[in-house]
């Protein structure tokens, strides 16, 4: 059932929802349930128009394009991979701040293999953000899609290296693994239903106003 009147904003919970509750403050937005203690997907807010749904961080900008949700927050990471089709993003949140990464095993001669030419096995589930990075550089590499426990895959020997998201580097350490570039800076974007902000620019236009002054403050 579509929010036909009020907003719709999609969440993904932990960190993006933690970091999202001071801008939704700033905008006079509470939610009424906490997603961690909650079964809830549809949450409720201190505002009869405004509501939230909890969705998998990859899929927000899927339920913002097909308009079941009017805005959400997503990853830039998670934004390149879906393409953008049918979003505006209007803000960087500067929340959820990260850097994706390509890291291998520790001894692993990453220069020399790139120097020579090799062909390198990447694991990696940003598969757009890892063509479009060895692409650029003339490496040839074959993708090998994963969904979780990257720094396994170089141990194992399924690949030379790994693409993924690094925070504060302790897991790819006690991995023995080591970055050997740096791709993207990661933060989390503010992304609105195209269709929506033209029919509901009254409501949401309050909505971004205030998580920019709120951004901006915190800078």
């Amino acid at each position: 059932m579509s929010n036909q009147t009020g907003i719709t904003l999609a969440l993904s919970k932990g960190r993006i929802f933690e970091e999202t509750l001071p801008l939704l403050a700033a905008a006079g937005i509470v939610p009424t349930d906490d997603p961690e203690k909650s079964r809830k997907l549809i949450i409720g807010t201190n505002r009869p128009d405004v509501r939230i749904v909890i969705v998998r961080a990859t899929d927000a900008p899927t339920y913002v394009q097909y308009g079941a949700a009017d805005m959400g927050i997503a990853g830039k990471d998670v934004l390149i991979e879906h393409g953008g089709a049918g979003l505006y993003q209007p803000l960087d949140l500067k929340i959820a701040c990260c850097r994706m990464s390509v890291a291998v095993q520790a001894g692993f001669d990453y220069a020399a293999a790139v120097k020579r030419g090799a062909r390198l096995r990447i694991a990696t589930k940003y598969i757009q953000t890892a063509r479009e990075h060895f692409a650029a550089k003339g490496v040839h590499v074959d993708l090998i899609k994963l969904y979780g426990s990257m720094e396994l895959a170089p141990l194992v020997g399924l690949a030379d290296a790994i693409v993924d998201l690094v925070s504060t580097g302790g897991t790819l350490k006690a991995n023995n693994l080591v970055e050997v570039e740096d791709i993207m800076p990661i933060s989390s974007r503010l992304i609105v239903n195209q269709a929506s902000m033209k029919t509901k620019h009254a409501q949401l236009q309050p909505i971004l106003e205030a998580f920019e002054a709120a951004v901006e403050a915190t800078a």
